[in-house]
């Protein structure tokens, strides 16, 4: 009896669904305003909220990689769903109780809880689906959480203004957005399944078949094949697993700073009006969100390393020309921009192209608990660089040091992709010798046998 295969490219729009969801967590500054307004809740008090959850962000996607793999990413989506919708909607009624510690635990623990089970669950599905397209497939649901900002943001603000600023319109938008993402997380997560066993796409298939080669087949659609099947705790074991750590680390941190500079860069040193400067930084959140797919699916043609070397050697000239914006050497407006066009683009970058290439270095066989674990670098990058940036400000009273200390970040980044491209290399070839090795001994064996 012939098993029915799902549409791989219905189970990749799932994904995005997940993520366009629990993306919408980054317009989060829309509600910094009318909270203060309303409640007089400081800015501390609703820092923390967000800290809260981009912390448990972290701490849900390293520490329920495991629950992915044994329960599969429907279960999973299913209990993201339900933490982020009722920590969504519960924020709606912490709101109408005027209660600032309920509002951190629902919108920082429970949403958090759910933006970490939704990020993991889908990711590692969707590369058994695209084992011939691995950053592409990754790209596009890594590019819906990029994006979700710009679409969320116009409609939580309709929501918040429709009838004037209030908590009753504060407390009714929370209920509205935490049913409608309930639903449409149930809706993505209803038709996520792995695909069968050993299955592979058409077009491998009979690559296969008319090669008789798996190898050759999966080189001519484009796979590299992985460097090893690994456990979650075999992976954290090795070098690369810590290189490609402080790799994600710094790109994230340095990432996050330049995002949370953006805007008074902008208006301090380049002269950009309030109004120019948010329009800038909304332009940039799309950007963020398409850097993700075209990275990612540029990795699938040069390779994962490839794209990584860009990514170091482009951001360290960047971050060390905007210096030099902020010395007031320089002030032309559309270099400016450009800058933080590559900025922003290798930072959505670094989020899409993690879990192929930690496929491609230790393979499926636990990658959501493998990708769990690299996610604490975002945890640690989340505290690390706003912390930097603005220690760094508040100490010099310039932004230059902390763009030029960044820039150097990047070249402990670029030194840590070096050390993986040997890494790499020594393994490949220790393969190739145990395969010489074996298929020695086996002619060896053979020649016994025959004489």
């Amino acid at each position: 009896m012939s098993i029915k295969i799902k549409n791989r490219w219905l189970i990749a729009l799932c994904a995005i669904g997940l993520h366009v969801s629990i993306g919408s967590v980054y317009a989060w500054s829309i509600f910094t305003l009318p909270l203060q307004e309303v409640f007089g809740w400081t800015s501390t008090q609703i820092a923390v909220t967000f800290s809260i959850n981009m912390l448990m962000f972290g701490l849900s996607a390293a520490f329920m990689g495991h629950f992915v793999e044994k329960h599969g990413p429907r279960k999973t989506s299913l209990w993201a769903a339900m933490f982020f919708g009722l920590g969504i909607a519960g924020s709606g009624l912490s709101v109408a109780l005027s209660s600032p510690f309920m509002f951190y635990f629902t919108y920082g623990v429970l949403g958090g809880a759910g933006v970490g089970l939704g990020y993991i669950a889908p990711v590692s599905t969707l590369i058994k689906w695209f084992p011939d397209r691995r950053g592409m497939a990754t790209g596009l649901a890594v590019m819906g959480f990029g994006l979700a900002p710009a679409i969320a943001s116009p409609l939580i603000k309709w929501l918040l203004y429709a009838d004037g600023l209030s908590q009753a319109s504060i407390s009714r938008t929370f209920f509205i957005l935490g049913i409608t993402y309930f639903t449409l997380m149930v809706l993505s997560s209803l038709y996520l399944a792995r695909p069968p066993q050993d299955w592979v796409p058409d077009g491998m298939k009979q690559q296969e078949e008319e090669d008789c080669d798996r190898k050759k087949a999966a080189v001519a659609a484009g796979v590299t094949g992985d460097l090893a099947q690994l456990t979650a705790n075999e992976a954290v074991k090795t070098k690369r697993f810590w290189y490609l750590w402080v790799m994600t680390f710094i790109n994230i941190t340095c990432g996050i700073a330049i995002v949370s500079m953006a805007k008074p860069l902008a208006i301090e040193v380049v002269g950009f009006t309030v109004a120019a400067a948010a329009l800038l930084v909304g332009t940039l959140g799309v950007v963020n969100g398409l850097g993700r797919l075209v990275w990612a699916s540029f990795s699938d043609i040069i390779g994962r390393l490839g794209v990584y070397f860009i990514f170091f050697m482009l951001q360290i000239a960047a971050f060390l020309i905007l210096a030099f914006f902020a010395f007031g050497h320089i002030s032309a407006v559309w270099l400016f921009v450009i800058l933080l066009v590559a900025i922003y683009s290798c930072y959505g970058g670094g989020f899409s192209l993690l879990p192929p290439f930690l496929s491609d270095l230790f393979g499926t066989k636990q990658l959501g608990a493998i990708h769990g674990y690299s996610l604490t670098a975002l945890a640690a990058a989340g505290i690390a660089g706003p912390m930097i940036a603005s220690g760094i400000r508040d100490t010099t009273g310039s932004y230059a040091a902390s763009l030029i200390f960044f820039a150097g970040l990047f070249l402990v980044a670029l030194t840590a992709t070096v050390l993986m491209k040997f890494d790499i290399t020594r393994l490949k070839t220790e393969k190739k010798l145990d395969k010489i090795v074996k298929l020695l001994k086996a002619e060896k064996e053979a020649l016994k046998t025959s004489s």
